[in-house]
């Protein structure tokens, strides 16, 4: 996995708001059929990925990328991933930041803890669930371009580089600095 602490201090770069406006018609549900597919490939081959929650095995997360018109809601018993434009009153935490910095936070490319000091991130509600969230996905050593790069089936290893290609591109463009796994 990648360390954190080597990545170079610097804002990574939000979704434009003209873009965001003009996704905020897109029905949700395609999004979520394949973001909720690619959970459970990340549960089937990671399946004591919630077990680390331990007493939050039942919480419910909302995540707030805020530079997007939708939020997600995230729980891990059972393993379920639901697109919503609001998230809902009755979460255990929330946590926001950018798409970039959440993506590169799921992957453990950048230090939570660095971005919620510079409040690039905010978690709201129990934070000791949010930390046993953390570590949960951690310990995974997620690679998000391998799990997307399964929803294209024959067609997984350009999609792969592709992903990988922008990924590079994305935290390049901020000096957030990356090691190879």
């Amino acid at each position: 996995m990648n360390d954190p602490s080597s990545a170079s201090p610097g804002p990574l770069p939000t979704i434009p708001p003209l873009v965001a406006l003009a996704m905020r018609p897109l029905p949700l549900l395609p999004l979520q059929l394949a973001l909720g597919g690619v959970l459970q490939r990340i549960h089937r081959r990671n399946p004591a990925i919630f077990d680390r929650l331990g007493d939050h095995a039942r919480a419910r997360f909302g995540i707030k990328p805020i530079d997007l018109p939708f939020a997600f809601v995230v729980e891990a018993r059972p393993p379920r991933l639901s697109v919503v434009r609001d998230l809902p009153r009755g979460l255990d935490a929330r946590i926001s930041a950018s798409l970039a910095n959440l993506l590169a936070l799921l992957e453990g490319r950048v230090d939570g803890d660095a971005l919620m000091f510079s409040r690039e991130l905010v978690v709201e509600g129990d934070v000791e669930a949010v930390l046993a969230l953390r570590n949960a996905i951690d310990d995974a050593q997620l690679d998000l371009a391998e799990e997307l790069s399964s929803l294209f089936g024959p067609l997984g290893a350009p999609a792969r580089r592709a992903f990988e290609a922008t990924r590079g591109r994305v935290i390049a463009s901020s000096g957030h600095g990356e090691q190879s796994r």
